[in-house]
């Protein structure tokens, strides 16, 4: 199963990713709650994701959505 993530300020897709890169996304990242499905990433989470493991595809992903900006919230939902 694919899941997309979103920028969640404009709705922009940002790509996909799959089932297993969102696990290990989710593992790796802090929850509100079993229901959370958005995050607020900045370089440094990029970079403390790339340093656990994330895979690289979902780390280039987060990059470039970061971009020059201070950080970005993103959300996931199934494609």
């Amino acid at each position: 199963m694919a899941y997309r993530l979103y920028n969640n300020d404009n709705g922009e897709v940002l790509g996909e990713i799959t089932e297993a890169e969102l696990s290990s996304l989710t593992s790796l990242l802090e929850e509100e709650s079993a229901e959370d499905r958005d995050y607020y990433i900045m370089a440094a989470t990029v970079d403390y994701l790339e340093t656990n493991g994330a895979d690289a595809a979902v780390i280039a992903l987060l990059r470039k959505a970061v971009g020059a900006q201070e950080g970005v919230e993103i959300r996931w939902s199934r494609a």
